[in-house]
């Protein structure tokens, strides 16, 4: 049975940050900055996990970098408007330098309860596999595990039976090993468009689902212009509307057609390199099988179809900030403040933008409380 480890209370950080993404490392700066002592805990064994282990290589942030920078510290000049990741990368390695921040890593939090008679937070995490568990309180807690917390796969029939390679995201780094096979692609957003590109780019025989009849929206990058020009178009029976023009801080509000930012694959698409299919039903050894009755082969299936997070495990007491998903219940701007000094950073699904909002009404929040 695991020991209960305790720490100093003398020592104890004021505020308990869990998750050491770009949010937690952004409430960690901005807490300091105030100079007020916090602490993060990391279940991977590095800052921003997502980025460093887990991204594409042909990654780039999708909006111009001024929408994309941390609290206190812009992009270099010198850097490209959209910043591809290993650049980012290091503007994160940057970023922590410069605000000294030193999460704890490998520490995976198992419960977190607040306690009415301290009006504390009460922490409970596990290191690494050594089975150790540590317990820390604070007068603050901020959940900063991200939207992007868990690779999520969903259940598809038959795929335990699947005779070729089946992977998330999250295990895709670029298509030279798929070069010549049959590749689907599970998902239409950014990933799912992006990765379909490398793929067809590194002459994968590439296919991906579009569940229809959504419209789904491409988006060309292109600076200085304000222009917005949009056509419909209908492909394999799916439909599509191409905006060309520039996103803005706000972003592009088209009710509930999905926003997908183009950075070639809709001409692949045009072309016939990539081939659009409907939902999937099921599989069937190599064969995927789809809802217009018609099945194909496939030898790699990438999944691009997000991610779940746990927070609904661990944290208990909270019946007002986050939903059984992970999301915040107060509608944006509201989103970031909870009960008991409980916040949450980064899960407004705005983007590092949201990130720079939250991080910094945060740290502020809790500085007047203070």
């Amino acid at each position: 049975m695991a020991t209960l480890t305790h720490h100093d209370h003398n020592q104890e950080p004021i505020v308990i940050i869990v998750g050491a993404g770009p949010a937690g490392l952004a409430t960690a700066a901005c807490l300091t900055k105030f100079s007020i002592p916090n602490l993060i805990l990391e279940k991977e064994d590095c800052y921003s996990p997502m980025w460093k282990k887990y991204a594409y290589d042909r990654l780039h942030l999708h909006l111009a970098k001024q929408f994309c920078q941390l609290p206190h510290f812009p992009f270099p000049s010198s850097s490209p408007t959209y910043i591809p990741k290993k650049e980012f990368i290091q503007y994160l390695d940057d970023y922590v330098s410069h605000f000294n921040i030193n999460p704890l890593f490998k520490r995976t939090v198992e419960s977190v309860c607040f306690d009415e008679s301290t009006k504390k937070w009460n922490v409970k995490v596990r290191i690494g596999n050594s089975g150790e568990v540590e317990g820390y309180f604070s007068k603050f807690l901020v959940v900063a595990t991200g939207e992007a917390s868990y690779p999520f796969i969903p259940k598809v029939p038959g795929l335990e039976s699947f005779k070729g390679e089946a992977i998330h995201t999250t295990q895709y780094k670029n298509g030279e090993k798929f070069k010549g096979k049959s590749v689907l692609v599970v998902g239409c957003g950014n990933s799912g468009m992006e990765i379909a590109l490398d793929l067809a780019n590194y002459g994968a025989k590439t296919s991906i689902i579009v569940r229809g009849p959504a419209l789904f929206v491409l988006i060309n990058l292109h600076d200085g212009t304000d222009t917005l020009d949009i056509k419909r178009n209908g492909i394999f029976g799916v439909n599509v509307v191409e905006v060309q023009g520039s996103i803005h801080s706000g972003g592009l509000h088209n009710g509930d057609v999905k926003q997908v930012v183009d950075v070639g694959t809709y001409q692949k698409i045009k072309s016939g390199e990539i081939q659009v299919l409907p939902a999937m039903t099921r599989i069937a050894g190599n064969d995927a099988v789809f809802e217009n009755g018609k099945s194909h082969q496939f030898d790699v299936i990438v999944f691009a179809t997000g991610f779940k997070r746990t927070t609904q495990k661990w944290l208990q007491g909270d019946d007002y900030l986050l939903n059984e998903e992970g999301f915040p219940k107060p509608e944006f701007p509201e989103h970031w403040m909870g009960k008991n000094g409980l916040y949450c950073v980064g899960l407004s699904r705005r983007g590092l933008y949201g990130i720079a909002f939250d991080s910094q009404n945060i740290a502020t929040h809790i500085n007047s409380l203070l």
